[in-house]
Formats: structure tokens, C-alpha cells, sequence
């Protein structure tokens, strides 16, 4: 084994640039098992998307969890917050997952995410006037907390009914299920954390379920109550996949928007380009998602025993599938660590692949084109107030995101 064996997936190096981490173990070992985790670690776009597509791999790895740490005497909160993330269809195989997504998916039509493009283009418009506001009235900005994390969780909310004094609430409770589903493994509370936050959210889902069930309206909510023919959604089934898409649209949609960002910002010359050239914001929103996209790994376990080069995949064990060295491989990419929105990479790994290819994609499309389209026209002097190095990232095993982005308005 090479030092891939002991390599800190959650260490300062693979945080901050997970690129030259993940990047230099793709190069070398792409196929590995890593000790410290006792995962698999598969940096290759070719296998990624491979193991991805296939069938070797479970996505059913809650359960598995759930039975190792009740040797620990969980509290009731944590107990039932994974009864809640086994309700995930991300967490589900086939039949369940194909039934709960084809249920869900009546949410996330064409013609249900057009239908929202006035609400979420006025949303944008709002929270950028009030950023460019605040941008001439103070010395510097976070623009995760003013922008690009407020965005999502009004949209995703809105669609779904919350009214909008309660709003301000799902960013508190996201952000404390990001790190138990995520994996802060640096934060010793995270379960105690993560699970007093989905409790919340869900006394709250309950109430706001049995209102819509009496009261049906134009939102998310009411759409996911109808059945399909004989079918619907239990109730437990409906609350985790409500608490599903106010989590995953409002986290993966701010990393977007915020590493996005901070790409337009570090490369002056892009800038330039899509601001002369606007009707190039939809391949500047995917190689924003190939460059330094949301979702720096994907975690599953092997199903079936298989082999990828000369190393043995046995069932039950860890696979690490790293998104961010797979959308940055050279035998896939030109010149891969450069951000380039001229190309227009469709094959990318953001959003996943196979069956369970991120159903909000639509909407996060949507989101951040109008989101990075305002910011250009809103606050064309907006500038990074401090060095690059200086920024932080979550320390989470799964996700990417930035912890803020302090921008100022540029002299001149």
C-alpha cells in the first residue's frame, strides 16, 4: 500500500483542496482501500460513473448504521432520526427507491419548476438588491449568509408551502442535519446535533401535513399528498421526503451558488466573458458543478463481490466514490483544473448519475442561473475581500461547501 492507505478524507488537505488530494491519489492509486476509513476510495470518472450506473453497489446503508451505533444506547431523538433517513430515497434500492422516486417526481416535473420561475426570479432579484445594498453600505459582505444560503431555503419552502414567518427556520435546522448526513466527523455532538434539528423539523412537517391534508393548496405539499392510483406516500414516507427536499435543496443549491461564485470571482477572465456574453449561463452553471461542484463524494456499499482492476470488492464494504477527482480527471477533460465556461461538460458528476441522479436538479439549475445572472448585473464590482487561502471550508466528508464568503465592492 501506498500512503493512500492512512489518507485523512476529512483532513485539512482534502477539505481545503480536495482536488490536489484526491487528484494525486487518482494519479497514483485510483483504485485503493483506505485504512484510517476502511473505504475504498475511487477517484477515476470512469469508474465513478461506472459504479454509479451499476448494480454492485447499495445505496441501503442507513440500516447498517443504525445496527452498529445501538450498541451505544442511542437517545430516542437520534434512534428516530434514522428511522427518518431510511425513509430517504436516497438511501433506498429498488423497488422501494423506484416507487418513492416516481411518486416524489411528480414534484419536480418541467412544468412544475417553470411554473416557479416568477417566484424564484423575484426571490433572487430581492436578496441581490439587498446584497448590492449592503455592499455600498458596509466594508464587507458574507455572501453565503446574505445570498446564496437565505435563496434556497425561502425558494424550497415556498414551493412547499411553509408560510413565510417560518422560513427562517429551516436554515438552522439544515445546517444541523448537514453534518450528521454529510459527515462532520470533526464534531464530536453531530448526532445529538443533527438529531435535535430533524425532530424539529419534523413536529413541524407533522403540523403543516395535517393542515395541507384539510386544506389543500398550490405547493409541493399538496402535490405530494394525491395518490397515484392506489398508491401514495405513508406518512413517515411523506415527512422524510419533505424533510429530504427543505435539506438537499436548500444545502446543495448554496454550495453551488457560493462555489460558483467564488470560481467567477478568482477568474477575472470568465468574468468578463459571461458578463459580455449572458446567454452562456447555462454551460457556466455546469462547469461551475464539474469545477467545484456541491457534492465532493458519494458514499455507498458493496452489494455484490466484484472486482475494478486487480482489487477484490467484497460485500459490506465501504466505497468512497470522490465526485470532485472524477470531474476533474485528464483522460475526461481538457485540462481539467482549469475553469473554462466555454466548455460545456454534460457528462459531470454534480448532480450524480443512474437512478438516483439528483431529482432537483432542475430546480438547482434554475436557482443558480439566476442567481449568478443577478449577481453579474446586481453587483458588477463585487470583489473577494480576502486572499483565497484564507477562506474555509465545512470539514465534511461528503459535501462542499464554503463556511462564508466575504466579498467588498472594488475600488473604482
Amino acid at each position: 500500500m501506498s500512503g493512500a492507505d492512512d489518507l485523512d478524507l476529512v483532513g485539512d488537505l482534502a477539505v481545503r483542496d480536495p482536488y490536489a488530494a484526491f487528484g494525486a491519489l487518482r494519479d497514483a492509486e485510483p483504485v485503493c482501500w483506505n485504512d484510517r476509513h476502511r473505504a475504498w476510495v475511487l477517484t477515476r470518472h470512469a469508474d465513478v460513473s461506472a459504479e454509479l450506473r451499476g448494480q454492485n453497489l447499495t445505496a441501503e446503508r442507513i440500516s447498517p448504521f443504525v445496527r452498529s451505533i445501538e450498541r451505544q444506547a442511542p437517545s430516542e431523538e437520534v434512534v428516530e432520526t434514522f428511522r427518518i433517513l431510511e425513509n430517504w430515497l436516497v438511501f433506498r434500492d429498488p423497488p422501494e427507491h423506484t416507487r418513492l422516486r416516481r411518486l416524489v417526481a411528480r414534484a419536480f416535473t418541467p412544468s412544475v419548476v417553470k411554473a416557479n420561475v416568477d417566484g424564484v426570479a423575484a426571490t433572487v432579484d430581492q436578496l441581490a438588491a439587498d446584497l448590492a445594498d449592503h455592499l455600498a453600505d458596509h466594508e464587507t459582505v458574507d455572501l453565503i449568509d446574505a445570498f446564496a444560503a437565505p435563496l434556497p431555503a425561502i425558494v424550497i419552502a415556498q414551493m412547499l408551502g411553509v408560510p413565510p414567518d417560518d422560513r427562517r427556520l429551516f436554515k438552522e435546522w439544515s445546517d444541523q442535519i448537514t453534518a450528521l448526513v454529510f459527515g462532520a466527523y470533526g464534531q464530536a455532538d453531530r448526532f445529538a446535533t443533527g438529531a435535535r434539528g430533524m425532530i424539529e423539523l419534523r413536529d413541524y412537517l407533522v403540523d403543516l401535513i395535517e393542515y395541507y391534508e384539510a386544506n389543500p393548496g398550490d405547493n409541493l405539499m399538496s402535490v405530494l399528498l394525491e395518490h397515484e392510483g392506489d398508491d401514495a406516500l405513508s406518512r413517515d414516507e411523506l415527512v422524510a421526503t419533505c424533510t429530504l427536499l427543505l435539506f438537499g435543496g436548500h444545502e446543495t443549491t448554496t454550495n453551488l451558488i457560493g462555489n460558483g461564485t467564488l470560481a467567477l470571482l478568482t477568474n477575472p477572465d470568465q468574468r468578463a466573458l459571461i458578463t459580455r456574453e449572458p446567454d452562456r449561463i447555462g454551460p457556466t452553471i455546469e462547469e461551475m458543478l464539474r469545477f467545484d461542484g456541491p457534492a465532493r463524494a458519494t458514499m455507498r456499499l458493496v452489494a455484490e463481490r466484484h472486482t475494478i482492476d486487480e482489487a477484490v470488492l467484497e460485500p459490506g464494504d465501504r466505497v468512497f466514490l470522490i465526485n470532485a477527482a472524477a470531474n476533474r480527471d485528464p483522460d475526461v477533460y481538457d485540462e481539467p483544473d482549469r475553469f473554462d465556461i466555454e466548455r460545456n461538460p454534460t457528462n459531470h458528476l454534480g448532480f450524480g448519475i443512474g437512478i438516483h441522479y439528483c431529482l432537483g436538479a432542475p430546480l438547482a439549475r434554475l436557482e443558480g442561473q439566476l442567481a449568478i445572472r443577478a449577481l453579474i448585473d446586481r453587483c458588477p464590482k463585487a470583489a473577494l475581500a480576502v486572499d483565497p487561502a484564507e477562506l474555509t471550508w465545512h470539514p465534511t466528508m461528503l459535501s462542499r461547501g464554503l463556511t462564508e464568503l466575504p466579498v467588498a465592492l472594488r475600488p473604482g
